[in-house]
């Protein structure tokens, strides 16, 4: 059973917010007040998840726009102090892209790349109308894999990604469990470490590139 950390502790309501999403998946939570070093909530976690013998840990952390600064360096922190309490921490780093976010979303994940090591996509919204042609353009231009999708609100929309083929090489299975997120199958020390450390990172559409009606 994996266990989330709630490093988002910038946004209003966003620890309560997951804390209701934790209930409806029968999942623990490790949180800190609002305002807290979100480094020092990944830590935390890491020390409970240790004590409860947990192999997965789910971090979540705030949106924030590529172009912050301060914001990318507490990302940078998180990724620091994950890697110095486990080996090859974080396995994965899953960057939360809209889909409608349009071009702007491949700099986006040009500059997470770069900051906090994403290997692997979660795109959301596309229960709406938005087509999600950016994930052709960041698998084929950035080599990274759509490991999931969301198709709605409920907690059976975050679905496995469907192989497709761009131009270009194919990508991996997202259900393969050797780099599934939450894959059932771990390898290491389980309940002496967590197995695997999974970073979600949010983006925040620029105001601008907003289409108004």
């Amino acid at each position: 059973t994996p266990i989330i950390c709630a490093a988002d502790t910038f946004r209003a309501a966003a620890v309560e917010q997951l804390e209701v999403w934790a209930t409806r998946a029968g999942v623990d939570i490790v949180r800190a007040r609002g305002g807290a070093d979100p480094a020092a909530v990944v830590f935390d976690a890491i020390a409970s998840a240790r004590a409860r013998q947990r192999d997965v840990l789910i971090v979540d952390t705030a949106g924030r726009l590529h172009t912050r600064v301060n914001l990318m360096s507490e990302l940078e922190k998180i990724r620091r102090v994950a890697a110095r309490e486990i080996e090859g921490a974080p396995h994965e780093v899953l960057l939360v892209l809209d889909a409608t976010v349009g071009q702007n979303g491949l700099a986006q994940a040009r500059e997470f790349m770069a900051v906090a090591g994403v290997n692997g996509i979660v795109l959301t919204k596309l229960d709406g109308t938005a087509k999600g042609g950016i994930a052709v353009a960041i698998a084929h231009d950035l080599k990274l894999p759509i490991r999931y999708v969301g198709v709605g609100e409920g907690i059976e929309d975050l679905v496995p990604f469907a192989l497709f083929q761009p131009v270009g090489e194919p990508l991996p299975q997202p259900a393969d469990p050797a780099v599934s997120w939450v894959g059932s199958e771990t390898a290491g020390n389980a309940g002496i470490n967590p197995t695997r450390v999974c970073t979600l990172i949010g983006t925040v559409i620029p105001e601008a590139s907003v289409r108004r009606s």
